[in-house]
């Protein structure tokens, strides 16, 4: 069997209430998606992840002029070959980033058709399944003005718990005494019983992410996300240091070789690579063998379409315990709780929590049937 064509499907919606994270306003959501074409029909899905603000056509154009024409004639059962071939041909303007996101697509469609070459689904052929339910945190609590509103962000808060959520994760960044107002008032609604977590999106310097650590230490949080810019693994470890709150990052982060540097060097708790833009399941695998001789649990981040989703879950069940007891905490899964029609509408099985928790996909490869009515009608082919 081999590959016989790739179509690229750039997927952008307007958002019909803009919202912001700690960086920038967010006023459509877009994805790069791959179909690999076998020459005996099969077809295999995987996606690029937008991150922040990108625009799809990068990693469009560059699946499309760049790795396309590696893969076309390729056996789809040699992942590994291909990523490796893949890798190094851009690894003169690659190697991070767009580039990167793009090989991971490619990837996790390959990862796809493996699975429904040899009827499998991929979580089986990544090793088998250590959790066959996990539990989801609801990721939510964008900003619709900004500052000021900590009342209609602790009503969101209720209402995840309402929907079952005992995990929620809340996006922080816009100001520490803003941000304490807004935890203080969503501990006020939800008690004790839901455990938070924070994501500021490296919106600090490492004394305003310290100061915001301490301020916040008595919530017991699970983990401070992105506490500072990615690059600073010398402030990342310097936060670590001086708060009594676990540190989460990498989804900014690329490849073995990035994730090698950032948990050798102790700056993480939680090591957090997106399976649709740290290289895809080769890399991913790579990166989870790393965190685990370190002593460090990865717990993926998760914010793109249905593929993503489904990807990321065939990934979180396939990875060990960090550190093994009787009583270990288990990873979780990223619920993007946001507008997002190309998680809910792109497949015609998207993923559905059930009072918090998630199954892992049954079915051959990523056990995603995709609604191709929806493609075709949301979607531009890439040429």
């Amino acid at each position: 069997m081999k590959v016989a064509d790739i179509k690229v499907y750039i997927l952008k919606s307007a958002l019909p209430q803009p919202f912001a994270f700690s960086q920038e306003w967010v006023t459509q959501r877009s994805s790069t998606i791959v179909e690999i074409v076998t020459d005996e029909g099969l077809s295999g899905w995987g996606e690029a992840l937008s991150a922040g603000l990108q625009q799809p056509e990068i990693s469009a154009a560059t699946i499309e002029k760049v790795l396309k024409p590696l893969v076309l004639g390729k056996d789809p059962l040699h992942t590994e070959v291909i990523w490796d071939e893949m890798y190094h041909h851009t690894k003169d303007y690659g190697r991070k980033g767009a580039v990167i996101g793009a090989i991971s697509a490619i990837d996790i469609a390959l990862w796809d058709l493996k699975g429904k070459i040899l009827k499998q689904p991929i979580c089986n052929l990544l090793g088998g399944v250590f959790r066959k339910k996990v539990q989801a945190y609801a990721t939510g609590f964008f900003r619709t003005q900004g500052q000021g509103e900590k009342k209609r962000l602790a009503e969101e808060a209720s209402n995840h718990a309402a929907n079952g959520f005992e995990l929620m994760k809340v996006k922080l960044g816009f100001g520490i005494q803003d941000d304490i107002e807004v935890m203080n008032e969503i501990r006020q609604a939800v008690g004790d019983k839901v455990e938070l977590m924070i994501d500021v999106n490296h919106a600090y310097s490492v004394s305003e992410a310290i100061k915001l650590g301490r301020a916040l230490e008595n919530f017991n949080l699970r983990w401070f996300e992105e506490p500072v810019i990615p690059e600073d693994i010398k402030g990342y470890q310097m936060v670590k240091n001086r708060i009594d709150v676990p540190i989460a990052g990498g989804e900014a982060e690329f490849t073995a070789f990035g994730f090698r540097d950032l948990l050798e060097s102790r700056a993480v708790d939680f090591a957090q690579p997106d399976i649709c833009i740290a290289g895809g399941f080769t890399a991913c695998k790579q990166i989870a063998a790393i965190a685990a001789v370190h002593g460090i649990q990865v717990n993926p981040h998760v914010w793109g379409t249905a593929i993503g989703q489904n990807a990321s879950l065939h990934f979180l069940t396939s990875i060990p315990l960090a550190n093994r007891s009787l009583f270990a905490q288990e990873p979780i899964f990223e619920y993007d709780t946001s507008s997002h029609p190309f998680r809910t509408d792109l497949a015609k099985n998207p993923i559905e929590h059930e009072n918090g928790w998630v199954t892992v996909p049954e079915g051959d490869g990523l056990g995603l049937e995709i609604n191709r009515d929806f493609l075709n009608e949301n979607s531009v082919i890439y040429r």
